[in-house]
Parts: structure tokens; sequence; C-alpha cells
């Protein structure tokens, strides 16, 4: 059964006019997508089209720590620039301290993509999804449910924010509403486009000299039929999970990859079901989308619960076909899950392989992406400029009981 707070979400989502109707990103041919010729830009909601003054009003709002309860948490706390808009945790930590269950995935490149959380197959809209860590309570993340009200009086004592939202809405008279809102976050990440990386520059540019020979073999390994990381690492974005901008078709993928295996059942930890949380098939237990694996050597920890430290680990998981735990109450193989993805062969590598591996995977890091300033905080002075100390000074009247 769906949880109450996603039904909650979903039945604001509709409130708000939020349809998942896609367009091909042509209608929105004024726009300066600033992407290399090689690669579509992304689809776009029919009723939200791409401006400049949308994407800077949404820049803004995903550095403001004014979205939280507390003032003390904006998007980019849990999204840093840096490392490629993760974090360094395991998991997500919400504006009261309180942990949740997934590591916070990357947005490179996320306006592609045709389902945008670990395991929730519903969740296909950047619209949407801006709702789910604002007011989300299962789990809380930024803490703002029921406070509306109070956000948008933020929001328009700022002299910062009316003229933008003017700007970017002038058919709504730049009102200041979730819609609006929710509509300029999402313009925002779909400019998130990491395609500049090494990799791209040999592999579309024809730079030969742009990786080393040591890179291409480990792209030969990638790519070989028995190691079978391209089956679910595949494409320009290095996942099964994309959608094709002009035809608008849509690949999903959700694979179980043998994290866990608890009591030899095919368990893995309370809260971690993955997509069987939300068909209700067993044998999707354990099932997450694949992530990119764009900037992954700079988005440690790894999997869905951050539970693998290091890149070297990774490849030693799928070296060994799934990870055994031998003691503790996670204890099992997950090599020997009955839901384990038959494509997770568990192929040793030798120690070379192994590097030749990390070469390619570095080849995948993006250093404008993790610096351009059009991604960056626009804010230069106040408490969105700081570090977030999670101190609760700036709007004390909003003080938890």
């Amino acid at each position: 059964m769906p949880r109450p707070a996603i039904l909650a979400t979903a039945a604001l989502a509709v409130a708000l006019g939020l349809s998942p109707a896609l367009r091909a990103a042509d209608g929105d041919a004024s726009f300066d997508w600033r992407i290399p010729a090689w690669l579509p830009p992304p689809a776009v909601p029919a009723d939200n089209p791409m401006s400049e003054a949308k994407v800077e009003l949404g820049r803004h709002l995903f550095y403001d720590k004014r979205l939280s309860r507390d003032g003390s948490m904006a998007c980019a706390t849990c999204h840093e620039q840096h490392r490629a808009f993760t974090d360094a945790r395991k998991v997500g930590v919400a504006f009261d301290g309180t942990h949740g269950k997934r590591n916070p995935m990357g947005l490179a490149n996320v306006g592609y993509l045709p389902v945008l959380t670990w395991a929730n197959p519903n969740l296909k809209l950047l619209e949407r999804q801006a709702l789910v860590p604002m007011f989300g309570d299962n789990p809380v993340e930024m803490g703002m449910a029921g406070l509306e009200q109070e956000l948008f009086r933020r929001l328009a004592a700022d002299p910062v924010y009316p003229p933008l939202f003017r700007s970017a809405f002038p058919e709504a008279g730049g009102a200041i509403t979730l819609a609006t809102l929710t509509r300029a976050l999402a313009a925002f990440q779909r400019t998130l486009i990491s395609a500049n990386t090494p990799y791209d520059r040999y592999k579309y540019g024809r730079d030969d000299k742009a990786i080393s020979d040591r890179a291409k073999r480990g792209e030969e390994l990638f790519f070989s039929h028995r190691l079978e990381c391209y089956h679910c690492h595949s494409g320009f974005n290095f996942t099964d999970n994309m959608r094709h901008a002009r035809s608008g078709f849509a690949e999903v993928g959700f694979h179980n990859n043998g994290l866990y295996n608890i009591g030899g059942k095919g368990l893995y930890p309370p809260g971690g079901e993955g997509l069987g949380e939300f068909t209700g098939n067993v044998e999707d237990t354990g099932r997450f989308r694949t992530p990119s694996l764009r900037n992954v050597a700079v988005t440690a920890p790894y999997m869905h619960d951050g539970s693998i430290a290091t890149l070297d680990e990774v490849l030693d998981h799928y070296s060994a076909g799934g990870r055994r735990i031998r003691s503790g109450p996670h204890k099992g193989d997950g090599r020997k899950s009955p839901y384990r993805d038959p494509l997770v062969v568990g192929a040793r590598l030798s120690a070379s392989e192994k590097a030749e591996l990390k070469a390619f995977l570095d080849t995948l890091t993006d250093a404008d992406f993790l610096s351009a300033p059009r991604f960056s905080n626009p804010w230069t002075e106040g408490p969105n400029a700081a570090p977030s100390d999670r101190a609760q000074k700036f709007y004390p009247e909003m003080s938890r009981p």
C-alpha cells in the first residue's frame, strides 16, 4: 500500500496542476541549454517552458535555507555542487537531525530521467518531486508540512524575490505560490547537465588523447560481456533509466544487486525494500533504480543506503557478485539471494583490471559541472551564503515544540 506521505504529496501535486505530460524541449527553441551538439536537450513539461528568468529564480530557491522549517537547510544542503550534487553522508539528514533511509542521489542530467528516486516508480516529474523534501513526513526532511503560508511570507519579505517571480512568471503576475516555486526549482534542475567529461571528449569529440590507455582498457572491460556493467549502466548517462527527449519513450530499470540477503530469504533491512515497497511483489525486494555513473568518483558513499564507502569496495562487490555479511542483524550472503539480478555475474577482477576500471570511471568526472558558476550559490550574504549550522536563530517563531 502507498504510504500516507506519498498520497498527500500526490494529492498536493494534483491540486497544483502539476501535469506529467512532457514534450520535446525543441519547443523552447529560444532557451540556451549550453550543451554540445551531440546531446539533445531534456524534455520539459508543456506547462513549464524554460526561460532564463525561471532558471535564475530556481537557482536562488535551490540554495535558500528558508525553504526549511528552522531556516537551517536548503536543497543544496544535501546536494552539493562540488560532489556532483550529492553529499558525503550515508543517508539524508533532516533539519531536526533525524536520519532518513536513502543516500542522496546526484542531480547530474536529472532532467533526462524518467523516474527520480531510488525506488518510487511514481515520481516522474521534477515539479512533483520538489514537494517531497519540503513537505514530506516519512521521512521528514525540510519540515515545511502545513507551513506553506509562512514559506510564502518569508520569500515575499526578501526584496530579491518579488522581481524574480515577476520575471519568471509574468502570466501569474509574479505570484509566490507552490506552483511557481516548484516550477522554478524544476527548471533550474533541468539545466544541471554534465556533458564535458574526458570520456565525452574522447567518445563524442573524437579526441583520442582525452583519456589514457589504461582508461581505454577499462572501457573495454566495462562494455564486455564478461562483466556486463553496460547492461545496467548504458547510454550517455550510464544508466538504464532514460527518457528519450525527442520521442518521449522512457526506459526504466530497477535491479537487486545482491547487497543483502538477510536470513537467506532475500530480505533487506526494514525500510530498504526498494521497488517492492510500492508494487507489493516480493520479487521486487531490494530492486532499486540504477544510478548514473557520471561523476561517480566524487559521489561516495555508494548504494541506496550509502553502505559501501569507496569505489574500490563497489568494484569488489560486483567482482564477487554480491555482498556477504558474516554477522550481525543483516547477516546473509547476497550472492545467493533469490532476488539477485542475473546480470550481477560476479566476474572476478585482477588487481590490474580493477585499476583499469577505476581509471575509466575517473574519466566520467566533469570538472566544469562541479564548479560552473551558473550552477553555484547566487547568495553572497546572509544565512544562505554561510554554511548551515542547523541553528534556529533565523526563524525562532518556527522552533519545534
